[in-house]
């Protein structure tokens, strides 16, 4: 064949993939000839930065026809590239492909090697040299073959690193010991094999400029909104970052408001926990490499569920739940409240309690807020290093760190009895949550509701609480009211808000989402 001039080698286009507007111009890409001598020059110079990328050149089929593989030693199965791919392709052909060999077709030959050859489900053509390096530094094998512009990639992506897990984030007394893990392929089984398998759609996106990762769109075509649907994927195709390596990424780039102290996005590790938001009409999102998926769209009282409230009865379900929602305001308002309490409004305290209080607090130099600031700030350190430490070490220091903190800044005089009190009750009602993600904003907001409540005293923490009020109203997430289905007055979605009622009343779904059916499957309509 004869080698062509190298200004002919490299084709260039215009990258059609959605954008921001001000977004920097896009280096053009580069794609095969079919001069196998060009192109391999082309790889090697890519892969020169590499020393994991392998190049192994080998003749096809006991002929002339050159050709040569290159994977990434670690990412890719080393074991299905030798003894199925290379041993495949290095097979002596029958006889009478011999022929074909000498005037080999790009058609003809690659659905040769396509379907006779190759003893492997996944492969797909590319053209650009930078789809195929992507595609091989992400663990897939990619096929030249002299004379084709096109290069067969090749699925010889590693299994997956670690088994399935209980969930260690959401634990649970009753329910699924079943959580996702950093394999995308796994983690859609899941959803396959605990869900509902025929209504299930997963669309997947690549996101990440330079390291591309993929992701998954997964809803139920035949409840979620099409609207919904293509509003989630459009926020993801304007994605345009370097690199998406956990789904907190995912989570930051498409939520609504990201000043928000408000998780407008939910992350879970929990199958059972996204199959039941699909089954609602919502839609999840699982990125490659991470075991939290997303759900949107959600709401405030959402962050107060838990999956164990419906594998429950409805009355221990219920209790529970409202014993969050009275557990985030001791976390939130707690330490204002005693602030300003004792700062500007001591005559409200019963008597006997306000004696007690002042006994207590004979001795201590500093006022209510700076107090409540040292120990709150303590806490937050001791939370913070046992999360940090291994875990056995973690717990015990959690424990001991607290009580001997407490203890000594008592003894020191530097805080009274009172304040240690309301303080671990603060600490125990942000564990009480059902997720991890929902204590970070109260923890953050508690501060400046003490703030407050030094300066204004209970009017301003009635203050800050309507300013929270009014936030949340406004808030949305994906066009649905955070403050959902408080401030819709739908009231039958109110059968699963503060209060869970029995399933056999919960026939309907939620009617804050735009559905296409609000029927729950097997009921009848009201």
């Amino acid at each position: 064949m004869k080698v062509k001039a190298q200004d002919s080698m490299v084709n260039q286009r215009k990258d059609q993939s959605n954008t921001y507007e001000d977004e920097p111009t896009k280096v053009p890409e580069s794609y095969f000839t079919g001069n196998f001598n060009l192109d391999l020059e082309v790889i090697k110079k890519e892969a020169l930065d590499n020393s994991d990328v392998y190049c192994r050149e080998f003749n096809i089929g006991g002929t002339s026809i050159r050709a040569v593989l290159v994977f990434v030693e670690g990412l890719s199965d080393k074991d299905l590239i030798d003894m199925h791919i290379m041993k495949s392709l290095m097979c002596k052909f029958p006889d009478e492909y011999k022929d074909e060999s000498s005037n080999m077709k790009d058609s003809v030959s690659k659905e040769f090697i396509k379907n006779r050859v190759l003893p492997i489900s996944g492969v797909e053509e590319v053209q650009s040299v930078q789809k195929m390096m992507s595609k091989v530094l992400m663990g897939s094998t990619a096929l030249f073959i002299d004379g084709l512009s096109d290069v067969l990639i090749l699925n010889t992506k590693k299994g997956k690193t670690r088994n399935v897990e209980e969930p260690i984030s959401e634990g649970t007394v009753r329910g699924p010991r079943v959580g996702f893990t950093e394999v995308l392929s796994d983690n859609t089984a899941l959803l396959r094999l605990h869900g509902e398998n025929e209504g299930l759609s997963l669309i997947k996106f690549h996101v990440g400029e330079r390291a591309k990762k993929e992701l998954v769109v997964a809803f139920m075509k035949e409840i979620a909104d099409s609207e919904l649907v293509e509003e989630v994927k459009k926020r993801i195709q304007k994605i345009n970052i370097d690199n998406v390596p956990e789904s907190g990424y995912v989570e930051q780039l498409i939520e609504d408001n990201y000043l928000s102290p408000f998780p407008q996005v939910q992350s879970t590790e929990r199958p059972d926990k996204v199959i039941a938001a699909l089954m609602e009409g919502r839609v999840a999102i699982l990125l490659d490499g991470t075991p939290f998926a997303l759900i949107v769209p959600v709401t405030f009282s959402m962050m107060m569920q838990s999956p164990e409230d419906y594998y429950e009865r409805w009355i221990p379900g219920t209790l529970i739940r409202l014993l969050r929602f009275g557990t985030a305001f001791i976390a939130l308002f707690a330490p204002a409240l005693y602030i300003s309490f004792i700062s500007f409004h001591p005559g409200l305290i019963p008597t006997k309690l306000a004696i007690s209080i002042i006994g207590g607090r004979e001795g201590v130099p500093f006022p209510a807020i700076i107090e409540a600031l040292f120990m709150e700030i303590a806490i937050e350190i001791l939370r913070e290093a046992g999360l940090r430490l291994p875990k056995p070490i973690g717990s015990a220091m959690g424990i001991v760190g607290g009580l001997i903190i407490g203890q000594a800044s008592v003894e020191a005089g530097i805080v009274s009895p009172i304040m240690v009190i309301i303080v671990a009750a603060t600490a125990i009602s942000s564990f009480a949550l059902s997720h991890y993600s929902t204590a970070i904003p109260l923890r953050i907001l508690r501060f400046v509701a003490m703030f407050f409540a030094s300066v204004f005293g209970l009017y301003g923490v009635v203050l800050f609480f309507l300013f929270i009020c009014s936030h949340i109203a406004r808030l949305k997430s994906f066009g649905v009211p955070y403050a959902s289905p408080a401030v819709l007055y739908q009231f039958t979605d109110w059968k699963d808000f503060m209060v869970r009622m029995p399933i056999q009343m919960m026939k309907r779904r939620p009617k804050m989402l735009k559905l296409k059916d609000y029927v729950r499957k097997g009921s009848e309509e009201e």
